[in-house]
């Protein structure tokens, strides 16, 4: 059997050989989801900054959501993330799952931050 460790790292160049393919010169739209929270944040990997954040853990969004692992909860944090994001100067971005599924609340997320206003 293969090592995992080596099997991830192979995985991760995958997946960083693609975004850099697709990212050019546009900032990331990078998204993180655990059981019970969802984290997005909008990096210029140039400059090495993170331009916008948002999470299930912001305080305007922990009070408004009774549970902070469901598609209700990623819809609202790609709302936020986009109206960030304009407030930013970005509406371009390339969309980063890192290893998760474009499926469930990843989806949700995307599909809100593209009604928001954000394009990728």
């Amino acid at each position: 059997m293969a090592n995992t460790n080596v099997l991830s790292d192979r995985r991760s160049r995958r997946t960083r050989a693609n975004l850099r393919k697709v990212s050019g010169e546009r900032p990331r739209l990078s998204v993180h989801r655990t059981n019970k929270q969802i984290y997005v944040q909008v990096i210029d990997d140039k400059a090495g900054v993170t331009l916008a954040a948002a999470s299930t853990l912001d305080k305007d969004l922990r009070e408004a959501l009774k549970n902070g692992g469901n598609k209700d909860a990623a819809t609202a944090v790609g709302k936020l993330i986009a109206e960030r994001a304009k407030k930013a100067g970005v509406t371009t971005v390339a969309f980063d799952r890192g290893a998760f599924k474009y499926h469930g609340r990843v989806k949700a997320l995307a599909e809100a931050a593209r009604e928001g206003g954000l394009s990728f």
